[in-house]
């Protein structure tokens, strides 16, 4: 088996013996994906008339930006290079390289802030096709060996799995595309059903413009490179991309988790709130809860490949196979054909959590039903979006445990009405509350699903 330059530098030759004979002679997945391009030339192809076509667009399209339409020039010549080289000279890597100039491309209006509408469309549509013919379509190839972790009861990287996460990922998207476009100046208003100008209020605030650039923008990068990695690998990109999973567990889990908050936080940064926002964040909550169980298995992955003496850096990035007899569990595992019922394994909604829910919603909702106003009305809007948050992420059955979160912030919701000395009303919907918060935040409730041999010891 050929090595390449990560397997070469990483030990001795026992070490690669090791690494060899935990595979049974197999190419490893990962060395696999690196040299496909080199079996899919027309890819190049295709990534070349892309780049004559931002070579011309500038001059067509009318950008009024001196500074986006050398971007386009230069990265065209860039992308026509690059697949040059990887035609000419057999070089894999040249064509993955693209993919990080589809991502410049994605950021480039929002860096030179594109005064008009079509160039800003024209570099959001080209990034996106660079990416997915680079790396996309790329990895979609299929790879023997099983589909199902040891000990699962599914298999956490079907398409139906990624379907809710795509669709998630797309919705926001366009949502962030659109506040966007009326913070380049390509559209005069902010439609908002229920906050009125609350959502020019927040794009025309200080903390928006405290960004370099447009905060609703970068969030729609992130969302199309959410969308764009859920169709990333196969069905077994649990073990044939760890690294691939790995960031896409960044980009939702702790980067979501970030941009919830910053929404979450509106009312006391700004003093409104944003519909397109919420809708957005409740969104990115379930991108989380859904994405949690394959992280997971590719966490049991990278675990079993070093105890079989491969190193942490080698299986991050080459994966491993998995044999058919260690694969699921007899006589227990969901059928691994995509079915629409497949796209929430791994996910369950107990009527404690679904209380919990309805109760930080009633939380948020509270200050305007009372018309508590100052500190208290802060603490409502926060603390029971935070409740909203964690009950949402607890639903996927391996994060069942992040649920007890939510037992101080309930404790909080009780007491914090005697803190700010509120009326004897809203005192007693705050005690009421916190304690409701508090015992829905105990019980465990049923789980559907099996998640390997040690992961379940967290799911409490």
């Amino acid at each position: 088996m050929t090595k390449n330059n990560s397997t070469q530098s990483s030990g001795t030759d026992e070490q690669d013996h090791q690494d060899d004979s935990s595979d049974g002679g197999m190419q490893e997945p990962g060395e696999m994906m690196l040299n496909h391009p080199l079996k899919e030339p027309w890819i190049q192809y295709g990534v070349i008339s892309l780049g004559l076509w931002l070579l011309f667009s500038p001059f067509t399209l009318g950008y009024e930006s001196t500074l986006l339409s050398w971007s386009d020039v230069i990265t065209g010549f860039v992308l026509i290079g690059l697949s040059t080289v990887t035609l000419v000279r057999e070089n894999p890597w040249a064509s993955y390289a693209n993919a990080f100039v589809g991502l410049w491309l994605l950021m480039a209006p929002l860096v030179f802030h594109a005064p008009t509408a079509a160039g800003y469309l024209n570099d959001t549509l080209v990034g996106v096709l660079v990416i997915m013919f680079s790396v996309i379509i790329m990895m979609r190839m299929e790879m023997d060996g099983a589909t199902i972790p040891e000990g699962w009861s599914y298999n956490p990287s079907t398409a139906a799995q990624r379907a809710p996460l795509i669709a998630l990922g797309l919705f926001g998207f366009f949502v962030s595309r659109y506040m966007a476009a009326y913070q380049l100046g390509h559209i005069n208003a902010v439609w908002d059903p229920v906050f009125g100008t609350g959502t020019v209020q927040i794009l025309d605030s200080s903390v928006s413009k405290a960004f370099p650039v447009s905060d609703a923008g970068l969030g729609a990068v992130a969302y199309a490179i959410e969308a764009l990695m859920g169709f990333m690998g196969d069905k077994s990109r649990w073990r044939t991309m760890p690294w691939m999973v790995s960031f896409f567990g960044i980009v939702v889990i702790p980067l979501g988790f970030v941009q919830v908050l910053l929404v979450i936080s509106q009312p006391l940064l700004v003093g409104t709130w944003c519909t397109l926002c919420l809708l957005s964040a409740f969104g990115m909550l379930w991108m989380i809860s859904l994405t949690v169980d394959e992280v997971v298995a590719m966490g049991q992955l990278l675990k079993r490949r070093v105890s079989e003496g491969v190193s942490l850096w080698h299986a991050f990035w080459m994966g491993g196979h998995l044999s058919e007899e260690d694969a699921g569990l007899d006589g227990e595992t969901r059928s691994d054909r995509d079915r629409p019922a497949g796209m929430f394994w791994g996910v369950s909604i107990p009527w404690y959590l679904l209380g919990a829910m309805a109760l930080g919603f009633w939380l948020m909702l509270s200050p305007a039903v009372f018309g508590t106003q100052g500190p208290l009305a802060d603490s409502s809007h926060l603390v029971g979006a935070l409740i909203v948050s964690f009950t949402v992420i607890a639903t996927g059955e391996p994060a069942r445990a992040i649920r007890f979160l939510n037992v101080p912030l309930g404790a909080w919701v009780a007491i914090a009405p005697w803190v700010f000395g509120a009326p004897t009303l809203v005192t007693a919907n705050g005690v009421a509350v916190g304690v409701l918060v508090v015992l829905a935040s105990i019980p465990q409730g049923t789980i559907r699903d099996e998640y390997g041999h040690w992961w379940p010891q967290y799911i409490v």
